[in-house]
């Protein structure tokens, strides 16, 4: 011990304190739980994270949520395009709640050669902190979510009773709009009805004797004021008196009166009366108890007297608006901090979570992915994805090769002394990064916080993996003292703000140029690698028979449009399909003939094989882009039909064509079966479509639909 105690007092006396509360802190194996923020500790908690983030290299985030899809359609489909997948990831992050939000600040400590750091786990819950925001928050809620939060020990009652509130910017803004409007009624001379009053004669009897009577009392009042203040002050100090509606106060070292029980029209009259008789006397608004204004009348000795009143009444309500405005903005003081610091930000498959801090903190979603993409860099200008990383870098072949990229087995994968919290040999291919945590005063070189799926120690769990990462990749952090920003290593610029748009095709986004790629077909571990899809070749079809499968519906249109017309068919749900044609103009040639067949209702129709899609009466189609307008309500019925129904689509079969110039829609009526259309620049679809319509009524048919009505002709002959 005396030998320890000599080698410090060699040391500088900063290397010395750090190595002395090391030595106190940490032990072969550290358990002691991450750090809960709540409302209670907010404040506090704020302060010391707002150093450790402006002192950090990088800062790891994680979230969890009350659920992910609305209703099964809405989920991630290898179908989806690029407008599709925002409406879906829009949908999400509007109706579904953040309950906790984890952050964890790295910074790179040379003393020890190792990164410390913070994580943090906030308990969210969106509470109505300001009565004059208007309705409480809503958010769904799904079961599975619940049930998984529940599985690892998720405190509900923390998160409902103590999580911390937030407001967005846009509702900060909002909020300050409607204080203002408020607060001018404290001044007489604004206050819109007392003028409305004063313009219009006191017709009532009622009204005329309620003032006359009020006038009577506050002369009284102001009177007996003056001859107390005449007896030597008698009134002084703190004094009440309670005469019913009227009680004796002092306010801001001024004499006055607090009223009690009047009607909001009393209070305009005696408003009214006071300024019309009583020039000395104020009448004003203050914050009461809890959320109420109370009602003042103050003495003032002269006008500017008066005036000054006024003022401080201004400054103190002011004063009171920026105190709650500010408890009310709440968690987004976190992002505030994130946001101005510029630091980067990692996440894994974190594009879900970015759009739920985009669209709780900063401002609603944006009506389309591109406007959303170009605001993201305003806000969090450098964003890492682990997952993309792991997927993307030929040094974590081993990883793809052996294991999935789920942060759980990346982590255990890439940082096996942490997880074990012993040294180890052989597991992973290179020596770990060593991490080292701190929560409050206690730190500790191998951690276990007995926290799984938190989103503080998932928040942790990403943060180390992207430290093992950079490491795999040959960034020095020893060298690099002070350490230069992550965000400019070059050896990230290919990772830096490209995030998944979708894991299930690869889809990739460049959050700084916009552009969207597809991940090369080696590049990650997914199951399935598609090939470039043609949505002119898909045509959404919903409500047939329940009982009809997949396979059941590509027979019989492969019957009528040959084997190789229909490349494949993909549930939405067990009320929907995608049946993807081989060719585009397959698409128009279906919804065609599925419009005849309906129109005519003769035994050909029914024989047809198309008859056992149509079955019922409730089966409808149309082009790819009838899909994005379902996808466009804020609605979510569970099931496809339902949604379609609810959002108002009473027609059977619709052609969309995209829009160039115009747009071109052409609807088939459920009652009459009457095509109708609107003006479009293609006069040649429009000859095509009255054509077949026309060959329909006349014999002249494309051998096609012809062939197919054969068929069915034929079967009625047997």
């Amino acid at each position: 011990m005396r030998k320890h105690m000599r080698m410090l007092m060699r040391r500088p006396v900063s290397q010395t304190l750090t190595l002395i509360e090391r030595s106190f802190c940490s032990s072969t194996t550290t358990s002691f739980g991450i750090k809960n923020v709540t409302k209670s500790n907010f404040d506090a908690a704020l302060l010391d994270l707002r150093q450790h983030i402006r002192a950090a290299d990088f800062v790891a985030i994680d979230l969890e949520m009350t659920g992910i899809t609305s209703a099964p359609w809405r989920e991630a489909f290898e179908l989806d395009r690029f407008d599709i997948r925002y409406l879906k990831l829009k949908d999400s992050a509007n109706k579904f709640a953040v309950v906790q939000l984890g952050v964890c600040p790295f910074r790179w400590d040379p003393n020890v050669s190792a990164f410390l750091a913070h994580p943090h786990n906030f308990y969210v819950f969106p509470r109505q902190e300001l009565s004059i925001s208007g309705t409480s928050c809503e958010f769904m809620c799904q079961t599975a979510s619940l049930e998984f939060l529940a599985k690892y020990q998720f405190d509900f009652n923390a998160c409902i009773n103590e999580g911390i509130s937030y407001m967005s910017r846009g509702q900060e803004e909002e909020a300050r709009r409607l204080f203002t409007s408020l607060y001018d009624d404290v001044f007489l001379d604004s206050h819109p009805s007392s003028k409305d009053i004063k313009d219009k004669p006191i017709s009532r009897v009622a009204d005329v004797l309620f003032t006359e009577r009020m006038k009577s009392k506050i002369s009284d009042w102001k009177n007996g004021l003056l001859q107390v203040r005449n007896r030597d002050h008698e009134c002084q100090g703190s004094r009440k008196e309670s005469f019913q509606q009227f009680e004796n106060i002092f306010y801001l070292m001024r004499p006055a009166v607090k009223l009690h029980g009047f009607t909001s029209r009393q209070l305009r009259l005696i408003q009214l009366v006071t300024k019309n008789h009583f020039d000395d006397l104020a009448y004003i608004r203050v914050s009461g108890e809890g959320t109420s204004l109370q009602q003042l009348l103050v003495y003032t000795d002269s006008t500017t007297d008066k005036d000054l009143l006024m003022k401080e009444v201004k400054g103190i309500l002011l004063k009171e608006t920026e105190l709650k405005i500010k408890n009310a903005v709440g968690l987004r003081h976190v992002i505030d901090l994130l946001s101005s610091e510029k630091k980067l930000v990692v996440g894994h498959n974190c594009f879900l979570d970015i759009a739920h801090l985009y669209s709780k903190f900063i401002a609603p979603l944006p009506a389309t992915g591109e406007d959303y993409i170009s605001s993201i860099a305003k806000h969090f200008p450098y964003i890492i994805d682990t997952k993309l990383l792991l997927n993307n870098n030929n040094v974590f072949q081993v990883i793809k090769q052996k294991r999935s990229t789920s942060l759980a087995k990346a982590f255990a994968f890439l940082c096996p002394d942490i997880v074990s919290g012993v040294k180890t040999s052989g597991s992973a291919y290179k020596p770990c990064i060593k991490v080292e945590v701190q929560v409050d005063d206690t730190r500790s070189s191998n951690w276990n916080s007995g926290a799984k799926h938190e989103a503080g120690y998932d928040a942790f769990m990403t943060g180390c993996v992207f430290a093992q990462a950079c490491s795999h990749l040959g960034i020095k952090f020893e060298s690099q003292v002070p350490s230069p920003s992550l965000a400019l290593e070059e050896k990230l610029q290919g990772c830096i703000n490209t995030l998944y748009l979708s894991w299930i095709n690869g889809e990739i986004i460049d959050l700084t140029t916009g552009k969207r790629i597809v991940e090369s077909s080696g590049s990650s571990d997914r199951k399935y690698h598609h090939s470039k899809i043609f949505f002119s070749n898909i045509v959404l079809l919903w409500g047939f028979p329940s009982k009809l499968k997949a396979a059941e519906i590509k027979e019989c249109i492969c019957k009528v449009f040959g084997q190789s017309s229909v490349a494949s068919i993909y549930h939405l749900d067990e009320t929907a399909v995608f049946v993807k044609f081989s060719k585009a103009e397959l698409v128009t040639d279906f919804l065609h003939l599925k419009a005849t067949l309906e129109k005519n209702n003769d035994p050909i129709s029914v024989l047809h094989p198309l008859s056992k899609i149509l079955d019922g009466g409730c089966t409808c189609a149309a082009n790819y882009e009838v899909y994005k307008e379902i996808c466009e309500s804020p609605i979510s019925e569970m099931l496809f039909a339902d949604q379609a129904a609810t959002i108002g689509i009473k027609w059977k079969t619709k052609l969309f064509v995209p829009k160039q110039k115009e747009s071109h829609r052409e609807t088939l009526g459920p009652e009459d079966g009457q095509f109708t259309g609107s003006t479009s620049p293609s006069e040649k679809e429009i000859k095509k479509l009255v054509s077949v319509l026309d060959g329909l009524s006349s014999g002249r048919t494309s051998n096609r639909l012809a062939d197919s009505l054969h068929l069915a002709q034929a079967q009625i002959g047997r």
